[in-house]
């Protein structure tokens, strides 16, 4: 059953029409006429859990468990390696429930090699026994724990109990020696919660905020029962939560997901307070529809254009990018 809903989570993700506002277009950054600085001076290395990547994106978490996924991975995991970024897989769940699963998961490790950043992937309802398991199955740099509870509940055959959620967070934060990410799904992380991570023991959260991937519209398209479509505006917006969270502790670490499509979005997720950004739903869309070249264009020439608002803005590298001034407009700042 779990194979057959990831192809259809795969499918019904290229069926989706509605798209939500991430609200970075609220975001102002201002232009800099005079930068004391040569574009081929421009340096977009930064460290992310505790190895040097290239460039401040990554790939998040999509699929796995099947042979369609798992041409799909072999595909994210070279562009991973060419660009010297992290990949995460997708939910491990149907490799722990099946053995011949684990193949599509084993792949991306086996590609990008020991010196690049693999994150394994399970459910936040995991055991701790589990999260070692996905952890050893992709010789994982880290694990994500995802909070889906929104897909769960409009997913007919989903999860209605979530008691001792953060409980089992904290158990698998003491019990594991490799980082722990929480991420959630597409909906969003407001301060109170990240609050509540942190003091658990959480120090990395991938906030994945409204406007990107909507897993209600995913789930809508494959239930019979009930229509779920007025609760596609739910979520809190990915700008919105990104500012919320990096109110938290400088040493939570925050990745910024959720409608991350082009090099503006980077740019300014880095500004508001991430350390590194992450992109999903949209390089699938690329794959898929026009093969390996085409994400790889599309990750590449984003890449560029990240350079010249580098330029643009002064900033000859990461750390120096992420101290921009910005100001808040229209929704996003009376959210604020």
């Amino acid at each position: 059953m779990r194979r057959v809903r990831k192809k259809e989570h795969i499918e019904n993700y290229l069926k989706t029409s509605y798209r939500g506002d991430t609200l970075l277009g609220d975001v102002f950054i201002s232009h800099n006429s005079l930068p004391d600085l040569n574009f081929d001076e421009i340096d977009t290395s930064t460290e992310f859990l505790g190895k040097k990547i290239n460039n401040p994106i990554m790939i998040n978490a999509m699929t796995g468990g099947s042979d369609f996924s798992q041409e799909i991975n072999k595909d994210l995991a070279t562009l991973a390696k060419e660009l010297g970024i992290p990949m995460a897989v997708g939910s491990e769940t149907i490799a722990l429930e099946d053995s011949e699963s684990e193949k599509s998961f084993r792949v991306v490790r086996e590609i990008v090699g020991p010196e690049g950043i693999v994150i394994a992937n399970l459910s936040g309802l995991a055991s701790l026994e589990e999260a070692k398991k996905a952890i050893e199955i992709v010789d994982g740099d880290a694990i994500q724990l995802h909070l889906n509870m929104a897909q769960e509940l409009v997913m007919e055959e989903g999860d209605r109990e979530f008691k001792g959620v953060l409980n089992n967070i904290e158990s698998i934060a003491k019990g594991i020696d490799k980082p722990l990410i929480i991420k959630e799904v597409g909906f969003g992380v407001s301060y109170e919660v990240g609050k509540k991570l942190y003091d658990s023991g959480v120090r990395y959260l991938d906030i994945s905020g409204y406007g990107g991937t909507n897993f209600i519209e995913i789930e809508n398209l494959r239930s019979h029962e009930v229509d779920f479509s007025e609760l596609y505006s739910w979520g809190i917006p990915t700008a919105a939560s990104l500012v919320q969270c990096r109110k938290l502790p400088d040493d939570m670490k925050l990745v910024a997901s959720g409608g991350i499509r082009n090099s503006m979005d980077i740019v300014k997720s880095l500004v508001l307070g991430a350390d590194i950004a992450a992109i999903s739903g949209e390089l699938l869309a690329y794959l898929v529809h026009g093969g390996y070249a085409n994400a790889k264009d599309y990750l590449e020439s984003n890449l560029y254009k990240m350079r010249v608002l580098m330029m643009l803005l002064g900033k000859g590298n990461i750390e120096e990018l992420k101290k921009t001034d910005y100001k808040l407009t229209g929704k996003l700042k009376e959210i604020i």
